[in-house]
């Protein structure tokens, strides 16, 4: 089957726009004691940075769901399964040791932080073994986990610490202050991103179609989701466990409606970024410009670009307190310390500044290793980075 370009370039485009959220988590000055959705302390400036922001988890997720469905359907089902169980295996591997260096640059390992990668890698190890059934159950599930998890916030917290941990592991995004050298930041709960993984799944029969159906499909899914969004927002009842409320003046009031829970991802934020995440899809396909071409580049390779550019944004927050006049001394260690002196930081403009510049410099290396990955297929492990 042909590689859908579509996937790819919608892909680069959450991949150009997540480098923005960590070049801003490091590098920004309020980054560390403030936080950016929060109404009564942020800029609509600084809110909306971090808002567009969280397109990139959720269209990650759902994309890795329609491309293991469009593997499983270019070879043998057997073979094409227990590929997904090793590539999800893989992936948590390099959660726990590369990735989570590249956030912490501390070989001692005093933090573990799972996030997307964890629930990609372990999305893909569930979904190995469900894609045995028909793809319409496979959905089916998906929407079930998607519409239902919420209901799951009445379960109270519990007090052993194992069943938090499984909890949390699964449903809950909490942290865990093990000890005083090592803390455990569950971010990125499994079971409410398996469900966008699995409908992302079901909707790979949607890619199969010829680009004049399933453009104006994406467009009306997108447009569906959206009014269904705006439905339940409004009705304040069920989908986010944080209801929006009447603010200042228009503008707070409309952040405040867009301000959508993503720890774990509400069923308020599956529709809005999902429907905007569709949106996109409709208006990539069939495209070919110059821009497109671009965003490909970046699109074809997610994990290599993924573990560079976090090393990247690490670096560059280092470079920036040793010219802002602190040593390698200043920078600080500890449990969920990314090791930025507290007096460092750079302007918001000066943040995209930054990311700008770094995405540009991944592009030489994004487009060498994909052709590089292309050209030889017969190295196995290419296919897991």
């Amino acid at each position: 089957m042909k590689r859908v370009t579509t996937i790819d370039v919608t892909r680069g485009l959450v991949m150009v726009i997540m480098a923005l959220d960590h070049v801003r988590d490091l590098l920004h000055t309020p980054a560390l004691t403030q936080n950016p959705t929060d109404l009564t302390t942020t800029t609509p400036e600084l809110f909306l940075t971090r808002w567009i922001t969280h397109l990139c988890a959720p269209t990650f997720v759902f994309l890795s769901g329609t491309s293991a469905y469009l593997s499983l359907r270019k070879r043998n089902d057997v073979a094409a399964r227990r590929f997904l169980l090793k590539r999800g295996v893989v992936l948590l591997v390099l959660e726990l040791t590369i990735v989570n260096f590249a956030f912490w640059f501390d070989i001692h390992f005093q933090s573990l932080m799972l996030q997307v990668i964890y629930a990609i890698g372990g999305g893909l190890i569930i979904l190995s073994l469900l894609a045995k059934l028909p793809v319409k159950w496979v959905g089916a599930i998906g929407l079930i986990i998607v519409f239902g998890h919420n209901i799951l916030q009445i379960v109270p917290s519990f007090t052993d610490p194992a069943a938090r941990l499984i909890w949390a592991l699964l449903f809950r995004t909490e942290f865990f202050p093990i000890s005083s050298s090592f803390a455990l930041l569950a971010a990125y709960p499994l079971i409410p991103w398996l469900g966008i993984m699995l409908v992302g799944y079901a909707c790979g029969q949607l890619m199969e179609r010829p680009v004049e159906q399933r453009k104006p499909l994406l467009l009306r899914i997108g447009l569906g989701s959206l009014a269904l969004f705006i439905l339940l927002r409004f009705l304040n009842i069920y989908g986010d466990p944080a209801p929006w409320s009447p603010q200042k003046d228009g503008l707070f009031t409309f952040l405040s409606f867009i301000n959508v829970s993503k720890y774990p991802p509400s069923l308020i934020y599956d529709l809005l970024l999902l429907g905007l995440m569709f949106l996109i899809l409709s208006a990539a396909d069939g495209a070919n410009n110059a821009f497109t071409r671009w965003l490909t580049v970046y699109g074809k390779v997610p994990m290599f670009y993924y573990i560079l550019h976090w090393y990247l944004v690490h670096l560059s927050m280092i470079g920036m307190s040793l010219i802002q006049g602190y040593s390698l001394a200043d920078i600080p260690s500890g449990p969920l310390n990314f090791g930025r002196p507290a007096g460092a930081g750079i302007s918001l403009g000066l943040v995209y500044v930054v990311w700008i510049s770094l995405v540009l410099l991944l592009y030489p290396l994004c487009n060498w290793y994909g052709r590089y990955k292309a050209s030889h297929p017969e190295i196995g492990w290419l296919r897991y980075v």
